[in-house]
């Protein structure tokens, strides 16, 4: 079985995918068993497309600082963050809160 979501890079963090704001996702876990956790190691593992970037999403093994993280248009700090358990249908978006300038 696979969970469908949607996950989006905002803010210039589309940088990390090759450009590519919108992927449409494929986890190979079970639903009720899938957490955030799972999908930040999918991410790290499929979408990130140079390793060398990984740092620019990922510190101590969670999202970075920096790094404002919405799922379903609300903030995963309401969620329960890492612990959040993923449904099907899902819309998970990353979006820099960092600017150059």
């Amino acid at each position: 079985m696979v969970i469908k979501v949607k996950v989006e890079f905002l803010g210039g963090l589309d940088i990390i995918s090759s450009s590519v704001r919108e992927h449409k996702c494929s986890i190979p876990l079970e639903e009720g068993e899938a957490t955030m956790k799972d999908l930040i190691e999918y991410v790290t593992k499929n979408i990130i497309t140079d390793a060398k970037d990984i740092p620019v999403f990922i510190e101590d093994d969670t999202v970075r600082p920096g790094i404002l993280v919405l799922i379903n248009d609300t903030d995963w700090e309401l969620e329960g963050m890492e612990d959040y358990v993923l449904e099907s249908g899902d819309v998970f978006t990353f979006t820099s809160t960092l600017h150059g300038g």
